[in-house]
C-alpha cells in the first residue's frame, strides 16, 4: 500500500502538472482543446482520491503515524477538486473554464509537492 501511496503522489503531480499547462495553454490556442483535455483533466482529478483512498488505508495500519499537516493538505487537494468543480458551471465563469482547471490543477500540483516533504 505504501508503495501505490507513493506512486500515485508522483502520478498526482506530474498529471496535475500537465494538465494545469494544457488547459492554460488551450485558453489561448484553440486546437488544443477538445475532448482528450477534458479526460485528461478527470484522469488527474481522479488521482487526488486514489491517493486520498491509499492514504487512509495505509493510515489505518498498526504502527503507521499519521502526520497531522500531511492529513491537512490531503484533505485539502480533495476539497479543492471539490470546488473546481462547483464553480465550473458559475454564471461569472462562463468561458474561463479552461482558466479555472489551469490554476485549479497547479494549485493541486502544489499542495502535492508540498504533500510529498511532510510525509
Amino acid at each position: 500500500m505504501r508503495e501505490l501511496h507513493e506512486i500515485n503522489a508522483w502520478l498526482l503531480i506530474g498529471l496535475n502538472a500537465l494538465m494545469g499547462v494544457w488547459c492554460l495553454l488551450a485558453y489561448q490556442v484553440i486546437a488544443l482543446r477538445g475532448r482528450v483535455l477534458w479526460a485528461g483533466v478527470i484522469v488527474a482529478q481522479a488521482t487526488v482520491f486514489v491517493q486520498a483512498i491509499a492514504g487512509a488505508l495505509l493510515a489505518n495500519r498498526d504502527g503507521v503515524e499519521l502526520n497531522d499537516m500531511h492529513a491537512l493538505y490531503g484533505f485539502s487537494a480533495i476539497v479543492a477538486v471539490g470546488i473546481l468543480y462547483s464553480y465550473r458551471t458559475s454564471p461569472f465563469m462562463k468561458g474561463k473554464e479552461l482558466v479555472l482547471y489551469g490554476l485549479g490543477s497547479l494549485f493541486v500540483m502544489g499542495l502535492g509537492i508540498r504533500n510529498l516533504y511532510l510525509g
